[in-house]
């Protein structure tokens, strides 16, 4: 097991939870292999069960032809064959057991982790039981990185950190040069960077200039894409890990300005995306060091609090941030009051982005990301220093 029996049952007995079912048919549940660290090419076309209790062995619910599944699991196993006996042994395996977590999210607040199809649920809670969110749980197991994986990540983040100088300055060159440049050549040179660094992306960077970076989600194509010119305004996004198994994403954006001094209207509300950053890592690192905790949407209330007070809290239009791992957006704690209500606890081992951001439709869009760590000994680490204090200015 990837996981270890007796730190689930200390958490579940923290929680106050009596189990953790964990489910899969057909591999709908991408969390269960992973966790339980089964083989990957292990044939699923027949529905099983795995309970961990709060205390006592594990139990198994698997079917008749394919009755070997979990045989590296330590427990017993229920062996069904038809739909009646799959009830009665899920019965059976949850006798006297009050509560039970799964991958599921009450009215699909995080849909990260609801993976668990409506049906099942019905099933399980059939038995006499009330199935409780597996989120939390699924931090601890889904979302700490290992030593090895910060080094990755701070390896990522540091190289993306130079990629965005490197960018700017391919702007400037070619503007100086007089040649005609566009965001999506800006967007290959940064995956030609990628492949120079032996860094992998699961989608495309994002260069967006003028109106274009008022769109959170814009992205260049071969087919779509604007030109670069002088007194242009340019945001930059670019996410990426090192080429290497295990390893986790860092993930930042930059903004420039095509000329030697960024004009006021830019500045003015790049200070106030800025300080909207800071306010929020501030209260991080405040909470941690008192030792209280925190979660994510308290986090984003603070980030988008300070961009409300200052006019603009329509125009913050996405969540704070997101949870960092070995995909871009994690399944740890997201930094999000907004298009959920994150209830997750931030913990020690895992990592989020701080991005808050200010979209003017038709004009432009401003957004500076950080990515924040949270180590084991409750040390807040922001990777690829230094942060962005100012609009870049491209031309020298």
């Amino acid at each position: 097991m990837k996981i270890q029996l007796e730190e689930v049952q200390r958490i579940l007995q923290n929680e106050n939870i009596d189990g953790w079912l964990l489910y899969n048919f057909r591999n709908s549940n991408p969390f269960v292999t992973k966790i339980l660290a089964l083989p990957p090419e292990l044939m699923c076309t027949r529905r099983y069960f795995y309970f961990i209790p709060a205390s006592g062995s594990p139990q198994k619910l698997v079917h008749k032809i394919e009755e070997h599944t979990l045989d590296s699991l330590p427990g017993n196993s229920t062996v069904y064959i038809s739909w009646d006996s799959l009830s009665t042994g899920l019965k059976t395996l949850l006798q006297k057991v009050h509560t039970v977590a799964m991958e599921y999210s009450p009215e699909g607040a995080i849909p990260y982790i609801s993976v668990v199809d409506g049906g099942t649920l019905e099933l399980v809670r059939k038995c006499g039981v009330t199935v409780v969110s597996s989120a939390t749980l699924l931090q601890y197991f889904e979302a700490r990185w290992t030593e090895k994986q910060l080094k990755f990540h701070d390896t990522a983040a540091t190289h993306l950190r130079a990629i965005v100088d490197e960018a700017f300055s391919f702007i400037r060159n070619a503007i100086e040069r007089g040649e005609t440049i566009t965001e999506y050549d800006v967007q290959q040179f940064i995956l030609s960077e990628f492949k120079k660094r032996n860094l992998i992306t699961d989608s495309d960077p994002n260069c967006s200039v003028n109106a274009n970076s008022a769109n959170p989600h814009y992205e260049p194509t071969r087919a779509v894409q604007s030109k670069i010119r002088k007194n242009d305004f340019v945001l930059i996004d670019l996410w990426a890990k090192c080429n290497a198994q295990e390893s986790v994403y860092a993930d930042i954006t930059w903004t420039g300005y095509v000329g030697k001094e960024a004009p006021s209207e830019y500045e003015n509300i790049f200070s106030i995306v800025k300080g909207s950053r800071d306010a929020a890592l501030q209260f991080v690192r405040d909470n941690i060091r008192k030792g209280n905790n925190i979660c994510g949407y308290e986090v984003d209330d603070v980030a988008r609090a300070f961009i409300t007070r200052h006019g603009y809290g329509e125009n913050f239009i996405h969540r704070t941030g997101h949870s960092l791992g070995e995909e871009v957006h994690g399944n740890g704690a997201n930094i999000d009051n907004i298009e959920t209500h994150d209830e997750r606890r931030i913990i020690p081992s895992t990592a989020f982005t701080i991005e808050p951001g200010i979209y003017l439709p038709g004009k432009f869009g401003v957004r500076s990301e950080i990515n924040v760590y949270l180590t084991q000994n409750q040390d807040v680490l922001v990777t690829g220093l230094p942060m962005q204090e100012k609009v870049i200015p491209i031309m020298k």
